[in-house]
C-alpha cells in the first residue's frame, strides 16, 4: 500500500511517500527549486518520492493533504470582517491565492498526481502535527505538545498518542500564537519572518533577559498553560506587511534595521565587517540593546513551554512527551522541558514544521483512519534524494572539473582528515539528502572544531552570515557525555537532529572554541555508526589522529539559499566560497585546482 502525504501553500512545501507504514521519501520542495522556503505546490518533490519507489500516481492507495483548506478560509473570513477596515488587505490578497491555489487544492492534486477524487484525504494542520510527532515515535503512548504560528484555527493543541490513535484534547486558537508572537519580534529585530527565527534563538545569548516584565505585559498565561495575547501590540492579524504595532515599539524601541551590521563589546567588530565605524561604541550600546530583547523573548518563549509541558505530564500522567510545529525547532527551549517539565523521554522529528504536516497526514491515514499497525520509528533522517557515482562522475566529466577518485574509503576518509586538520574547510555531500531544515552529515560543511579561528573562517569566507550564529558539534554518540553535560546522550533521539542545546563541559570549552557559542553551550548531533556510517567514520578517524572525535557541522548553503542537493548545487556553492575542498560521494575536488 502506497500513500503519499503533501503539504503546501504557507511554507515549506514537502511530500512523503510511505509504503505499507514505512517512510521511504520525503523531501521539501525547495531542495529541487532553490527556492528557500518554497511554499508552492511540490511538484518536483512528489516525483522524487514516486520515482524513488519507480511508482506513478496509479499505483497509490491514498493522497493526503496536511490540512483542511476550507476550515481556514473561514478563519481569514472570520479575522476579515473582526478586523475590517484594517484588514481589508489581508482579505484581498488571501482572497488572490484562494481563488488561484487553495481552493482548488483537491483538483490540483488529482490532476498533478493522476489519482480519482475519492482517493484523496484531508488531515487538519495541528493533528497532523502530532501524527508527525507520535505515531514515528520509539513510544507506544505519550503526552503531544503541538506549537506553531497558525493552522486553520489552532496554534496550540495537547493531546495524547496510544497505539495507532492520536487525540487532541485541548487546543487555543488565532490570534493567540506563541509562534505569531516570537515571529512578531523576529521582524521587530530585522529578521525575516519564518526564516529569521532561529537567528533570535542565536542572538539571545548574548544578551540578558531585562525586558521580560515587559514582555509578559503583552501576554498572559494561566496555570493550565493556556495564554493569550493583547492584540493592541500586534498588526498580524489584519495586516499584509506588519506583525506589531506602536504600542509595541512604545513600550521596546525603533526596531533594529534590517541590514545593519550587528556587533556588541562581547563579539567585537569581526575582520569580514571591515573596518570598525567611528562610533563603534554607541552601535555596540544599540545591539546590546536588541540582543536583550532577543533574550528577553526567548525567556519568555521557554517559560510558556515550560508551564504547557508541567500542565501535560500533570494531567495526562505519561511520562513520554512528543513535540512538533515550527516552535518545537527551539532547541534552547526542548533542553529545558527535558530536563524540567518531568518527562523521562521527549522525541521530536527532525521535520517539526510545516514540512513535517506531509509525514503527519500520510501516518495519520495509514495507522488511525485505516487502522493499520504502526511498523515504523523514525531513527534518522537521511530520505532525500541521492546521487550515484555514475552521476557525480558525468557531472564532473562534462564540465571538465578536475578531480580525484577514492574507490578505497579509508583512504578517502585519511584524506578528508588530513585536510581538516590542516585547517581547511570542507564541503561534504553524501548519500540522501535529510530531511527537515538541519544538515546532519550528508549535506554539511565541515570544519575543526578545536582551531579558535574557524567560526570567523566559516562564517566569513563560506557562509557569509552574522557572527552571533553558532556552529553545532557532530559527535560520536558514546563520546557526547565527555565534551558535553548531557546524561545519557545517546539514549534521547532528538538529539539525533540538533533538537537540544546543552552545556559543554567547562574543561573543553578550551579544546572546542568553534563551536562553543558565547553562553557556553553546543547545538549537538550525536552520531551512530548504524545510521550514518560514513560520517560516522570520518569522525572517528578525526578522533583517532587528533584526541577529539568531534567536528564543525554547518548546513551546505549560501546565506539565503536551501541546503544542496545534487553535485550542481554543491559545486556552485563550492565555486561561490572560498571552501577549500568538495566531496561528493567518492570525489575530491580541491580548489586549488578545481
Amino acid at each position: 500500500m502506497y500513500i503519499l502525504g503533501v503539504s503546501c501553500y504557507f511554507h515549506d512545501a514537502a511530500a512523503v511517500l510511505l509504503k505499507d507504514g514505512v517512510l521511504v521519501a520525503a523531501a521539501e520542495e525547495e531542495r529541487f527549486s532553490r527556492i528557500k522556503h518554497d511554499y508552492g505546490f511540490p511538484a518536483k518533490a512528489i516525483k522524487f518520492c514516486m520515482d524513488q519507489e519507480g511508482i506513478t500516481g496509479a499505483d497509490l492507495d491514498y493522497v493526503v493533504f496536511f490540512e483542511k483548506p476550507f476550515r481556514k478560509l473561514d478563519r481569514i473570513l472570520m479575522m476579515a470582517l473582526a478586523t475590517y477596515p484594517k484588514s481589508y488587505k489581508v482579505f484581498r490578497e488571501s482572497m488572490i491565492t484562494w481563488m488561484a491555489d487553495k481552493l482548488w487544492v483537491s483538483a490540483k492534486l488529482q490532476t498533478e498526481i493522476g489519482i480519482p477524487k475519492d482517493k484523496v484525504l484531508f488531515s487538519e494542520h495541528h493533528l497532523s502535527h502530532a501524527a508527525s510527532a507520535f505515531l514515528c515515535s520509539p513510544f507506544e503512548e505519550a503526552a503531544i505538545l503541538t506549537v506553531d504560528g497558525v493552522g486553520e484555527w489552532v496554534t496550540t493543541t495537547y493531546g495524547v498518542g496510544r497505539g495507532t490513535e492520536v487525540k487532541l484534547q485541548k487546543q487555543i486558537e488565532f490570534p493567540h500564537s506563541l509562534g505569531l508572537l516570537y515571529s512578531a519580534f523576529t521582524a521587530f529585530l530585522g529578521f525575516e519572518v519564518n526564516e529569521g527565527e532561529y537567528k533570535v534563538m542565536g542572538m539571545a545569548p548574548y544578551g540578558v533577559p531585562r525586558y521580560v516584565d515587559k514582555v509578559w505585559k503583552m501576554v498572559q498565561q494561566n496555570q493550565d498553560g493556556s495564554f493569550t495575547l493583547d492584540m493592541d501590540y500586534f498588526c498580524f492579524h489584519h495586516s499584509t506587511y506588519k506583525t506589531y504595532g506602536d504600542k509595541f515599539e512604545a513600550l521596546f524601541g525603533a526596531p533594529r534595521p534590517p541590514k545593519s551590521l550587528f556587533f556588541t563589546e562581547a563579539t567585537g567588530f569581526p575582520k569580514y565587517f571591515g573596518t570598525p565605524p567611528g562610533n563603534f561604541q554607541e552601535l555596540s550600546k544599540q545591539n546590546q540593546h536588541y540582543a536583550d530583547i532577543a533574550a528577553s523573548i526567548q525567556k519568555v518563549t521557554e517559560e510558556i513551554l515550560l508551564t504547557m509541558a508541567k500542565n501535560l505530564r500533570k494531567t495526562t500522567g505519561l511520562n513520554k512527551l512528543c513535540m512538533a510545529g515550527g516552535v518545537a525547532l527551539n532547541s534552547v527551549a526542548n533542553t529545558r522541558i527535558l530536563n524540567e517539565a518531568g518527562f523521562d523521554e521527549l522525541y521530536i522529528q527532525p521535520a517539526a514544521g510545516d514540512g513535517g504536516g506531509a509525514l503527519g497526514a500520510a501516518l495519520w491515514a495509514y495507522n488511525t483512519v485505516l487502522g493499520k499497525p504502526r511498523n515504523f520509528t523514525m531513527q534518522h533522517a537521511y530520505w532525500g534524494r541521492s546521487n550515484s557515482d555514475a552521476e557525480t562522475s558525468d557531472f564532473l566529466t562534462k564540465n571538465n572539473i578536475p578531480h580525484s577518485r577514492f574507490d578505497n574509503e579509508d583512504e578517502l576518509l585519511d584524506r578528508v582528515v588530513g585536510q581538516l586538520i590542516d585547517g581547511q574547510v570542507i564541503g561534504w555531500s553524501q548519500g540522501r539528502f535529510e530531511w527537515g531544515p538541519r544538515a546532519l552529515g550528508n549535506r554539511s560543511i565541515l570544519a575543526d572544531p578545536r582551531n579558535p579561528d574557524m567560526k570567523e573562517i566559516v562564517n566569513s569566507k563560506i557562509k557569509f552570515r552574522e557572527p552571533y550564529r553558532p556552529f553545532a558539534p557532530s559527535v560520536l554518540a558514546e563520546s557526547a557525555e565527555k565534551y558535553f553535560d548531557f546524561p545519557n546522550a545517546a539514549s534521547h533521539c532528538p538529539a539525533r537532529y540538533m533538537q537540544y542545546v546543552v552545556p559543554v563541559r567547562e574543561k573543553e570549552k578550551e579544546t572546542l572554541p568553534a563551536i562553543t557559542h558565547v553562553d557556553g553551550t553546543g547545538r549537538l548531533q550525536t552520531v551512530f555508526k548504524s545510521e550514518s556510517p560514513r560520517y560516522y567514520k570520518l569522525i572517528e578517524r578525526f578522533g583517532q589522529a587528533t584526541g577529539v572525535p568531534v567536528i564543525l557541522n554547518t548546513s551546505f548553503n549560501l546565506k539565503g539559499e536551501p541546503i544542496v542537493n545534487t553535485p550542481a548545487n554543491a559545486f556552485n556553492t563550492f565555486s561561490k566560497s572560498e571552501m577549500d575542498a568538495l566531496v561528493l560521494g567518492n570525489f575530491i575536488i580541491d580548489k586549488q585546482i578545481g
